[in-house]
């Protein structure tokens, strides 16, 4: 960054404020690309749903939904297309990364260095969170602060199960990889106090979830606090990945099996 601005390698003032100033924008356009925009979207969306008519349970956050109804080759080239371009971003902070010489994801601890120790803390944080979520989210659309999500409203068909596991991969690479790791290396790297980064990345989380409603927001940030604090002990974002990623699809395929067949389980 020091040879971008013409200083010396220490770095005079005024270069370290450029790069200081250059890592900002960085952050910003990765998240403007990302999660940023995600949150602005879940925001208009909680908006739109708090001056509707009728209660917030009433009305229902659809997640994983069919593209082209009736046509499901087609159908199935539009979810590996969401997929997949979900996960440029992730490529992008790779990229970065590699530039920067850290050495891509590998600086977040998202590789194959642990695969027993991220999979064994994933499947145990999933295990931990996975229930409270659950009960959270049970009480606080009975409560009247959430929206009903419906994980998944896809056809029956062939791919049904294996979209829905991609789909939950990818959300988790996607979240843990930027609201965690990138973002929590950037802002410290912007000489950010650890409070406001815990605070940072927990509330970027939960606010991208608001679009389910308050219980999707306290919830999400609540998960956000836990999920800082162990990437701070671990120094890896790898089971939290598998945590995400493990809790998702439960939610997805469990809803897919269940619903209408329990009735504990709200459905729209």
């Amino acid at each position: 960054m020091a040879s971008d601005t013409g200083s010396s390698p220490e770095g005079s003032a005024g270069g370290t404020l450029l790069s200081r100033r250059l890592l900002g924008q960085e952050t910003g356009l990765v998240l403007a690309l990302s999660l940023g925009a995600s949150a602005l979207s879940a925001l208009i969306s909680f908006l739109g749903s708090l001056t509707a008519p009728g209660p917030l349970s009433d009305q229902a956050a659809n997640l994983n939904t069919s593209r082209a109804p009736d046509r499901p080759w087609l159908d199935l080239a539009w979810q590996l297309f969401g997929i997949a371009t979900a996960l440029v971003p992730v490529l992008l902070v790779a990229h970065l990364l590699t530039r920067e010489g850290a050495g891509g994801l590998r600086a977040l601890g998202f590789d194959r260095r642990r695969p027993g120790f991220d999979l064994r803390w994933g499947a145990a944080v999933a295990a931990a969170i996975g229930g409270t979520g659950l009960l959270l989210y049970i009480g606080a659309r009975s409560a009247g602060f959430n929206l009903t999500v419906v994980p998944e409203s896809l056809p029956e068909v062939w791919w049904k199960f294996p979209v829905l596991i991609a789909s939950a991969v990818q959300n988790s690479v996607v979240e843990e990889v930027i609201v965690v790791g990138y973002l929590v290396r950037r802002l410290d790297q912007l000489r950010w106090g650890p409070w406001a980064v815990l605070a940072a990345s927990a509330g970027l989380r939960g606010t991208y979830h608001l679009y389910q409603g308050i219980g999707g927001l306290v919830g999400n940030m609540a998960m956000g606090v836990v999920f800082v604090l162990l990437y701070r002990r671990w120094g890896r974002v790898g089971p939290l990945v598998a945590a995400h990623a493990l809790i998702d699809i439960v939610a997805f395929a469990g809803y897919a099996l269940l619903a209408g067949e329990v009735s504990w389980l709200p459905t729209a």
